[in-house]
């Protein structure tokens, strides 16, 4: 039987024992240079991620996630009237971007039209998550960006 040992007292560990995934987050006001600290908070997190949780990213997996969270940070800071929060959640089989500001309007996603400049955000995102919601909470509104690493590693 697989024991863990906490000052003294045995605890025996079960396959059921749930295991949390590995947890980042940080609040932003919009001052100048928040979205590279964004940025570099992700870097880090996947950084542990790979070595603590042996999770496979590759290069584009990698890049998708750091411009996910640049575009969903980008849009919260011009969006929203107030700071914002950025979560960061992985295991080896999944990651969650997630983002918190205080604009209760849901984002657009716009038409594919290559002629229009700007609005190409959500566009973005879409394509490069492996899933996407946007709903309302209570403080204004948290878009989420799921990214299947399982699914990303046998397809490559």
């Amino acid at each position: 039987m697989n024991q863990q040992t906490m000052i003294g007292t045995a605890f025996p560990s079960t396959a059921t024992d749930p295991v949390q995934p590995l947890r980042r987050a940080s609040q932003y006001t919009g001052e100048p240079g928040c979205i590279a600290e964004a940025r570099q908070l992700a870097v880090r997190f996947l950084q542990q991620l790979e070595a603590e949780w042996l999770a496979v990213l590759g290069g584009h997996t990698r890049d998708d996630l750091l411009l996910v969270v640049s575009e969903l940070v980008t849009n919260a800071e011009r969006h929203s009237h107030g700071p914002y929060l950025l979560e960061l959640e992985g295991t080896d089989r999944q990651v969650t971007v997630t983002v918190y500001d205080s604009s209760s309007t849901l984002p657009r996603r716009f038409a594919k039209d290559p002629t229009r400049l700007g609005g190409h955000g959500m566009e973005i995102v879409h394509v490069l998550s492996d899933r996407l919601t946007a709903e309302r909470v209570p403080v204004g509104k948290r878009v989420q960006a799921v990214f299947d690493l399982a699914r990303r590693t046998v397809a490559a």
